[in-house]
């Protein structure tokens, strides 16, 4: 499964900045990639480890903003279609060294 984070935070004032690098820092920690400015996706095993994921997600979540969260399966993230662009070859997006405990 993928957790893709969507989020449109504010970026005005010096506390909403801070708001905004402690979530995307967050983001990056809890081991999510970026797949565009603003949109994040993560791998999960399964949906009871994505629940736990977007409850965390909620926790960390600052109080102004937009944050929506999706959840799709890999054989739909496979199909995503570029229409201008290229995947992100620098990103190592696989499975290959993952273990599982």
């Amino acid at each position: 499964m993928r957790t893709i984070v969507f989020f449109d935070l504010p970026n005005i004032y010096a506390q909403d900045k801070r708001n905004y690098n402690k979530f995307r820092k967050f983001l990056i920690n809890d081991g999510f990639i970026m797949l565009q400015e603003s949109v994040y996706s993560k791998i999960t095993l399964s949906t009871q480890q994505s629940q736990l994921l977007i409850s965390r997600l909620k926790k960390k979540a600052p109080k102004k903003g937009l944050i929506q969260i999706l959840t799709i399966t890999e054989k739909q993230y496979s199909q995503i279609e570029y229409v201008i662009g290229e995947p992100n070859t620098k990103i190592i997006d696989s499975e290959e060294r993952l273990i599982v405990l």
